[in-house]
């Protein structure tokens, strides 16, 4: 009897934290919505680089975004501005530390978009 909920835990947990391989910019990657997401943190750096669901960057010139970054049970709002070809850029107060679990959330071609990182 204690399989089932062995099975529902393992389920939970592998739904909970999508797979994220190392990405062409050496960051973290998760598919948001059918488009491939990438964070890469250098110092104090939050950098975001959004690819479309054809495989083409998606031009981020213009965007704005928010990424919430929780660590040590403390929540920080990073604002995020576009650059281009596909960039969303934003400046932490303090480097991205071990186990930090980072959200992205903009709008982006008239859908909501939220990605989930976990250093």
């Amino acid at each position: 009897m204690r399989t089932i909920p062995a099975i529902v835990l393992a389920a939970f947990l592998a739904v909970s934290h999508p797979a994220q391989a190392a990405g062409p910019n050496g960051g973290l990657t998760t598919v948001a919505d059918g488009h491939p997401i990438e964070l890469v943190s250098t110092d104090k750096d939050l950098t975001f680089f959004v690819i479309g669901e054809d495989g083409k960057p998606v031009d981020t010139a213009g965007m704005t975004a928010k990424a919430f970054v929780q660590v040590g049970g403390k929540t920080e709002t990073v604002a995020l501005k576009g650059a281009a070809p596909n960039k969303l850029s934003g400046t932490l107060p303090a480097p991205l530390a071990a186990g930090a679990k980072v959200v992205l959330s903009t709008k982006m071609h008239g859908h909501n978009i939220q990605a989930r990182f976990e250093k």
